[in-house]
Parts: structure tokens; sequence; C-alpha cells
């Protein structure tokens, strides 16, 4: 892939899944030698001397990436997955042998987009010539601008429109509805599960029962006791029920917004003594990923735009009132450990700040 910016061109490649043929098509578009370019906390994670672990001053458009050059010998795809990915075999090179260099002009762009395809934020990177070397093909590249993908979170999340509706009876909620949004550019769709009318209570002035549910393949469908998301979400849709109605934003962020896959590698990273937060880091992510207007654009497409917020996470009130969402007030919603997520939760409230008490 290309990615432009001004007078900049860079060819890109995602270290976790670079072949050979795909080093030696960036080496025939590429007018200078690769880098490798990390999110700021997988370098950290790396460990390398403080020479290169060094950051780049903040306020700097590449604050969030770092830029290492390999000798060539070390440009080999089993190498660079284990410069990207922590659960991949360790073939790291002798810290000697790393150069640490400025991070080239759209490096955060880079990172970001890596994200933005819930790949691991590592890539080769180099300067790109407009055409090939002499004697070599040239790759048929897609070319991405660079501001429109810093720009693309906010504007997916403010270009949501509904596009579907039926009722859906649940168990706990016979008179479910549920409706599916989705962005200008039909990318993921996210849910609003309504039971009984939230819309008419926020209609009469009322501030209806909202949860924010990013969405949990393990915990939801397959009841895993590693999260208490499943209990979460089955716990909000029966108290909505016993109440006048409410919404349950089902948002696609899994993982805090990584990834089913890359939160499959945090999980392993656990199981051997990382937290949560701390194996988020050491895959380059940060600790909460999420875009929480995907949700303020929900319920302002619903009419709603004062609610009562079931959560225990006070950054998803800030989030949400600084989207423009009037939140009346916090209604508490934990649920006891069951024995093998005593430490998340126990991580949840230490170090996400999460009120569980």
């Amino acid at each position: 892939m290309l990615l432009r910016g001004g007078d900049h061109l860079l060819v890109l490649a995602a270290a976790e899944a670079v072949g050979a043929r795909g080093l030696a098509e960036l080496a025939a578009i590429a007018k200078a030698p690769p880098l490798l370019l990390l999110a700021r906390a997988r370098a950290a994670a790396l460990a390398l001397p403080p020479a290169l672990r060094a950051l780049t001053p903040p306020g700097t458009e590449e604050a969030e990436a770092v830029a290492l050059r390999l000798p060539p010998a070390l440009l080999d795809p089993a190498v660079l997955r284990s410069l990207a990915d922590p659960t991949a075999e360790r073939l790291l090179p002798e810290p000697g042998k790393i150069e640490r260099l400025p991070a080239p002009p759209l490096a955060a762009a880079a990172v970001a987009l890596a994200k933005l395809g819930r790949l691991l934020p590592a890539l080769v990177a180099a300067p790109a010539r407009e055409a090939p070397r002499p004697g070599l093909p040239m790759p048929s590249l897609l070319v991405v601008e660079a501001a429109d993908v810093l720009a693309y979170p906010a504007a997916a999340a403010t270009s949501l429109r509904r596009v579907a509706e039926a009722a859906v009876p649940l168990e706990d909620a016979p008179d479910a509805r549920i409706q599916a949004f989705r962005a200008a550019d039909g990318g993921i769709e996210h849910l609003a599960i309504l039971v009984g009318q939230p819309e008419a209570l926020a209609a009469r002035g009322g501030a209806p029962l909202v949860r924010m549910h990013s969405e949990c393949f393990t915990g939801d469908l397959l009841g895993s006791l590693r999260c208490d998301c499943g209990p979460q979400l089955r716990g909000a849709i029966r108290r909505m029920a016993a109440e006048e109605g409410g919404v349950l934003l089902y948002l696609a962020q899994e993982g805090r917004g990584i990834g089913l896959v890359n939160k499959l590698r945090a999980y392993a990273l656990q199981d051997i003594g990382l937290d949560t937060l701390d194996a988020n880091r050491a895959l380059g992510w940060g600790a909460d990923e999420r875009n929480f207007l995907v949700a303020a654009t929900m319920l302002d497409q619903l009419g709603i735009r004062r609610v009562r917020l079931l959560t225990n996470n006070p950054d998803k009130l800030a989030a949400l009132a600084a989207c423009g969402i009037e939140v009346e007030g916090r209604e508490a919603h934990a649920f006891a450990p069951n024995g093998v997520n005593d430490h998340y939760l126990e991580t949840k409230a230490r170090r996400f700040g999460h009120l569980l008490a």
C-alpha cells in the first residue's frame, strides 16, 4: 500500500504478515532503505537500550511512532514478525544491530492505518518512487491519503445512519427491537438494542437508561469466564426490561477497540503474567482504543440526548458528555468475580479506574 501526504509518499507492508515476495515488491518501489515503524508502546515493550528507546519530542506528528533500521540481513519475515508480535517466536536481533532514526513524515498516519485494519501497529516502510527500479515490475498498490486515515474515525462515526430495524424478542425482553447503523463507507455495523419505548421517554423529556457495550465474542456469545462482558450484557437487558425500557448500544469495538485477533494475543500475554493494560501496550495498542463518538451519533439518531448511563467506567461518562450527550447520572453495573476473572476485575478497578465497589 502507498500512503500519501503532501509531497511525501510511503510504501507500507504489515510487519506481521509480509513475506519474501512482499519485501521484494517493496524494494522495487522504495527509493531508500526500509525502516520498521512501531507504535511507541510496542517499541517500549521491546526493552531496547535507552539510546534507542528515547521518545520523539512531544507535539510532533511522529510522537506515537518509533522508526528502527535493521541491517539488510535482518529484513527477514520471521524477524519482522517477532519484532511486531510478542506472542510470535522470539527471533529478536541484538540491540547493537538496530539503529534508531527520526520517524519519517506520515509515520503517525501509517501506524493509525495499521490500527484501522486491526493489524499490529508495526510496518515496514520506505519512501516510494513513482516508478520501479529498472528491470523490476511495478507493483499494483492502493494509494491512501494520510489526511483521510487520520480523519477516518471521526468521519465514520458522524456518518452513521440507521439502515435496518426489526422486532427481535429476547428471552429477558420480549418487546426488544434491534436497529442497525452503518457508516457512509459501508463499513462495520453497530447495533442498538431497544427495550420498550426509550425514544418515547426521551420525547417526554426523560432520560432513558443507556448502556454502551463493546462487543465481546468470547464473553457475550461463548460465555467466557475471563471477563464480565456476558453478565453485563444480559444483566443490562434484564434491568431495562424491568424499568421503563432502555437502549443497549452494541458497539463493534471488540477488545476495547483492538479487535478479536489482538484480544486473543493479549490473552496469551496475560497467561504469562501481564495484566490487561500491559498486554495491550506490549502489542502496541493503547489502554483503550474505542471511539465513543459512535455511541453519541447513534443516540442522536434515536432522538435521545439525555441519558442515565449504566456503567462502572467514569471515562464513558466523560466521553459521552464530551460528544454532546447530557449524562444525568451513572447507574452502577458491577457483577461479582467468578474465580477466573478476579484479577481482571481487580485490574479494571486499580488501573482503569472502574467503580466496582
